[in-house]
């Protein structure tokens, strides 16, 4: 799963539109590149500097179910902040708001995990 990035919103929007089977220069006309994974039989792109790689466990076609095993996250050293922690404002990792079928890029911090709950224990 390659996260997109917000560079690169029109060409992950694009590869989502047409189906390679319909459009045989899909890759090139998005600009995307792949490359082969060494952890599993799928491309990486190359220009999407973070992508979560997962073997399929199990698929339920009744409630569209997937499960999922990580097996490797390749991230891209230009994302990273000085302490080799992924910095999100570098990576700008967008989300798709289904409320006004627009693409929202994350990166503000709103809270801390496992943290701010504790104040209503």
């Amino acid at each position: 799963v390659s996260m997109a990035d917000a560079k690169h919103v029109a060409a992950a929007d694009y590869v989502g539109l047409v189906s390679a089977n319909n459009t045989k220069e899909k890759w090139a006309k998005s600009g995307f590149t792949a490359e082969a994974s060494a952890f599993v039989d799928a491309p990486l792109i190359r220009e999407l500097p973070v992508a979560v790689e997962c073997v399929l466990r199990s698929y339920d076609e009744g409630t569209c179910r997937l499960v999922a095993q990580i097996v490797n996250v390749s991230v891209d050293e230009s994302v990273l902040d000085e302490n080799g922690n992924v910095d999100v404002k570098k990576a700008a990792p967008i989300t798709f708001d289904p409320f006004n079928n627009t693409y929202v890029a994350l990166g503000e911090v709103v809270g801390k995990a496992f943290h701010d709950g504790n104040a209503l224990k």
